[in-house]
């Protein structure tokens, strides 16, 4: 489909970078175009009208011009700044982790509305859920849901058979759990306990009102994280590099309770 001269949309901005004495190339994410990066002349000009709206992890009404390279942006209005997660370091975390999956996932060009309002949910939402770190479980699993790569959690992925409550495994190469039996014959697999399990299948399977009621121990906690992770890994064949910040962020929070 052939865009017109001058088209509009809606979009989040995922990431922007400087060139030349005042221009900036933003990638943005949108509801039915995809991830695009777009030029913004002037945008580092004290006097410009378009800096506030092109902020990172900003949601904004943006009409563009088809340009002979990259489209530009020729003018912009703010949705949602989403404030309350930026003046808080944590939610600026988790903020930047899920925009940043969001950006390392998505080619450019390609079309997701169903992640483009999940992106929409979290930044939304992170600053007034009560555990932060299992909504970024239930935001991965859902991402991941979308793109085509949610793991099995109900059947045995080698033999198919349904999984008993006993200590199975998850194969990252198989794209879910394996049974015992199975396992025997595979290699590179994590061992699941019964509990981790059941959490998995709950957060895969519930909206985050209903998980966000869910009260699970430090070590069950990092299970999850670890295996998701692994998976996400795995999927993308790198780091993210985000994680890194978060886990920062809980180790300088851990600091702060064993000092009181």
């Amino acid at each position: 489909m052939v865009k017109p001269r001058i088209y509009k949309t809606e979009a989040i901005v995922l990431k922007k970078f400087n060139i030349g004495e005042a221009d900036s190339i933003v990638t943005l994410f949108t509801p039915n175009l995809g991830k695009m990066r777009v030029v913004v002349k002037g945008v580092r000009r004290p006097k410009s009208r378009l800096g506030g709206h092109l902020d990172l992890l900003t949601q904004s009404s943006l009409l563009l011009a088809h340009g002979q390279n990259l489209d530009i942006i020729t003018q912009g209005q703010t949705i949602e700044s989403f404030n309350n997660v930026k003046t808080d370091l944590q939610c600026i975390g988790c903020a930047i982790y899920m925009s940043d999956l969001v950006d390392q996932f998505i080619v450019e060009g390609s079309e997701n509305y169903p992640v483009y309002r999940l992106l929409c949910e979290g930044l939304n939402v992170i600053s007034e859920v009560r555990n932060k770190e299992l909504f970024l479980r239930y935001f991965e699993l859902r991402l991941l849901d979308y793109l085509g790569y949610k793991p099995e959690l109900r059947y045995c992925t080698s033999c198919r058979v349904p999984l008993a409550q006993t200590r199975n495994f998850f194969s990252i190469n198989n794209g879910g759990v394996v049974c015992p039996e199975c396992a025997e014959s595979l290699q590179s697999l994590l061992p699941m306990s019964v509990d981790l399990l059941k959490v998995l299948r709950f957060v895969s399977d519930n909206e985050y009102g209903v998980i966000n009621r869910l009260r699970i121990n430090d070590n069950l906690a990092n299970e999850l994280e670890a295996l998701i992770g692994s998976y996400i890994r795995y999927h993308l064949e790198r780091d993210i590099k985000s994680a890194a910040f978060i886990d920062h962020i809980k180790r300088l929070d851990s600091g702060k309770r064993i000092a009181k």
